[in-house]
């Protein structure tokens, strides 16, 4: 689970990553035989056991630096990933953060580019970046419904993933997204509710060096116990 990809200097929450050390952390992914793909092709090779060596990278937020910084690392080696992202804001900011400094997002022109590029997937991150197990059913319609539909149109392809903004979810939330059409949903560390609809991540950032990369890639799998949601089969979450 990354974020931004750029200057870390003001960095008060740890979301952001360097496009150095980025490449550094990609790179010890492929010297041990792993590749990075989006969380929809992530899943699809699971589903035809196909999914050993691939490792799911997400992007949450839509920061702008995503296209300047972080994609092309990730074509330089060859992996894909998902670009969650927020089509209420849509070359915005991040308003949501009360601290830190403001970052550019996404616009509509740069995400239609980005969905036609090979690998990447575009998924959402909700319409504006609300903690959604406090929205009442008309805002948690908008924001996950909504945001589906309004990315469906903007990128012409279906919009398989979400991404529940602060990595919050609770029963509710998760049998909206896939009343919504989702095929999937990331969380963070969703305790019980992990699956297909509340996948954990683990988060990297600045400080994640090989030592603490490894740290976290062994005991990513203590954290993942999948159970079964309500019309969802079990899934082993990405690593």
């Amino acid at each position: 689970m990354y974020h931004s990809v750029g200057d870390c200097s003001d960095d008060p929450y740890r979301i952001t990553v360097s496009p150095d050390r980025l490449e550094q952390q990609l790179d010890w992914l492929r010297r041990r035989g792993l590749r990075g793909v989006s969380v929809a092709d992530l899943l699809a090779a699971h589903s035809r056991g196909e999914g050993r060596g691939l490792v799911g990278l997400t992007f949450d937020d839509g920061y702008a630096d995503f296209a300047d910084n972080a994609l092309p690392v990730l074509r330089r080696l060859g992996f894909g990933a998902t670009v969650f992202v927020l089509p209420g804001r849509l070359g915005g900011t991040n308003e949501w953060d009360p601290l830190g400094p403001r970052r550019p997002l996404l616009t509509a022109d740069v995400i239609r580019r980005l969905a036609d590029t090979e690998g990447l997937e575009i998924a959402s991150h909700g319409l504006t970046h609300v903690d959604l197990t406090l929205a009442d059913d008309a805002l948690l319609g908008a924001e996950i419904g909504g945001s589906r539909a309004l990315l469906a149109e903007l990128t012409g392809r279906d919009v398989r993933g979400l991404c529940y903004p602060y990595g919050t979810v609770d029963r509710r939330v998760a049998d909206a997204a896939r009343a919504a059409g989702y095929g999937y949903a990331c969380a963070i560390d969703p305790g019980p509710l992990t699956g297909t609809f509340a996948l954990p991540r683990v988060h990297i950032g600045e400080r994640d060096g090989s030592w603490r990369l490894l740290l976290k890639y062994r005991l990513g799998g203590f954290r993942r116990r999948p159970v079964t949601l309500t019309g969802a089969g079990p899934v082993a979450a990405a690593r």
